[in-house]
């Protein structure tokens, strides 16, 4: 199995006292095996529950492991952007913190690490309400519409990314569920490569799913109204 030099892995966290501990020792075990030095980030999100203090009581045990909070929730968006931004290694993995995705999957990714700048998970079945798959499938038909972006599953919580690339394309404008968008749209115009692995998915066993509020879908769609015309203005403005 390829094994990274340092890797970087953070988890956007929201109330997730059920399941942080599982998905982070889960993580810790796998990143023993295929990284010479790693870092594990917990960004809580402004969470009301137990999630920073587990995470607290896991430092104890594991010294790789970082807490950064958020005083207000500042959603999806926002939490991946702090993670992004405060990691320190020159690759980047991130991945929802509720166990809806094996962390033992990276291994498939590794292969990639070669050739692409980002690598996208993809999930091949989806366990979602058939709610949530046709949101999925808005996105997908939104972003190629407005963006061009043709990927198979932009807003799934699991990606590799070089340091370079956020480094490349910082500041981030969004921060809502139109964030992940905004990623792989301004790392593709820079042209960096993309790869793009399958991942398998799992239901959510614990916790409240929240990305399906209405209230957080009108967000990401203005937001991703924003970054379209911002993208034009930019395209067209004197270097």
């Amino acid at each position: 199995m390829r094994k990274l030099k340092s890797v970087s892995v953070f988890f956007p966290a929201y109330n997730e006292e059920e399941n942080i501990a599982k998905t982070v020792k889960d993580a810790f075990q796998v990143l023993k095996k295929i990284a010479d030095r790693f870092e594990l980030i917990v960004v809580d999100d402004g969470s009301t529950d137990h999630t920073a203090t587990i995470v607290k009581q896991l430092q104890k045990k594991i010294p790789q492991l970082k807490l950064i909070r958020h005083k207000k929730n500042r959603g999806y968006g926002g939490a991946v952007k702090t993670g992004l931004s405060r990691a320190s290694y020159p690759w980047i993995v991130y991945t929802d913190s509720d166990g809806q995705f094996d962390f033992a999957e990276i291994k498939n990714f590794l292969p990639l690490a070669s050739s692409a700048d980002l690598i996208l998970g993809y999930r091949i079945k989806r366990t979602d309400s058939l709610y949530r798959r046709f949101l999925q499938k808005i996105l997908w038909l939104a972003d190629l519409i407005l963006f061009g972006l043709n990927v198979k599953d932009v807003d799934c919580g699991f990606k590799m990314i070089k340091k370079e690339v956020v480094k490349t394309i910082w500041p981030l404008t969004t921060e809502s569920a139109i964030t992940e968008t905004e990623l792989v749209v301004r790392a593709k115009r820079a042209g960096f490569k993309i790869a793009q692995v399958g991942v398998h998915h799992h239901a959510r066993l614990e916790g409240e799913q929240t990305g399906g509020k209405l209230k957080i879908i009108a967000k990401a769609a203005w937001e991703g109204i924003k970054l379209w015309w911002q993208l034009i203005v930019e395209r067209f403005k004197p270097r």
